[in-house]
């Protein structure tokens, strides 16, 4: 058996709290290393955002993961690439400490050149998502302004349109997170927090406002 360090990343506490962020991560890599021959000789798990340009030195689980791979001459795991990062340049960074990396997503064949084309793809696709969200929940206020001066009478239907256009724009960012890990409403509610993201009233996201979404998609 090859060995191989494993590393694990939640990127809310509340996810790293309820563990089900991180228990299906391990089941992926479990399963990575029975097919493809690798022993998980120490296991890293960080609950972190790790945004900005200081991200590793916000990450002590992930140095540790290097330095251990290091000193035994093995790759670290992870079970997708965002685990690492979102961010093309903090890939770059990673590759630049000479520890090879493994996403079990992507397969045991994947170099470092895929990783970044991987990773650019990907951070080209969510800046596409996060504009057309914005551009999106912004024509539904202006709409619902509009329809307000039309009389009471046509409030409801007008603000449950919009609610579910609402939902229709937040359909992607959400799909994502819950690609990402987050398999429960209170996990999403926490990301969509975490990204800045309010609810219609400008609040913060609760689990109930989010069950509210997805029953309007």
């Amino acid at each position: 058996m090859k060995p191989i360090i494993a590393y694990i990343r939640v990127s809310t506490a509340r996810q790293g709290r309820s563990g089900l962020g991180l228990e299906a991560q391990r089941a992926a890599l479990a399963r990575f290393c029975e097919a493809e021959g690798f022993e998980i000789i120490a296991e890293h798990v960080e609950v972190e955002t790790g945004k900005g340009a200081d991200a590793l030195d916000r990450r002590p689980e992930l140095v540790k993961a290097l330095a251990a791979a290091k000193r035994r001459k093995c790759p670290v795991l992870v079970a997708k690439l965002d685990r690492l990062s979102r961010d093309v340049a903090f890939i770059a960074g990673l590759m630049a400490q000479r520890v090879p990396f493994i996403v079990a997503e992507l397969g045991a064949d994947a170099d470092p050149f895929m990783l970044h084309i991987y990773a650019a793809l990907a951070e080209k696709e969510r800046r596409l998502i996060s504009a057309r969200t914005k551009a999106a929940l912004q024509a539904v206020k202006a709409r619902g302004k509009a329809l307000g001066r039309h009389g009471a009478e046509q409030l409801a239907p007008a603000y449950r349109a919009e609610a579910v256009e609402r939902a229709q724009a937040l359909a992607p960012v959400v799909a994502e997170i819950r690609a990402a890990g987050a398999s429960t409403l209170r996990e999403i509610a926490a990301e969509l927090n975490a990204r800045g993201i309010a609810t219609a009233k400008g609040k913060a996201w609760s689990a109930m406002q989010v069950k509210r979404v997805l029953e309007r998609v």
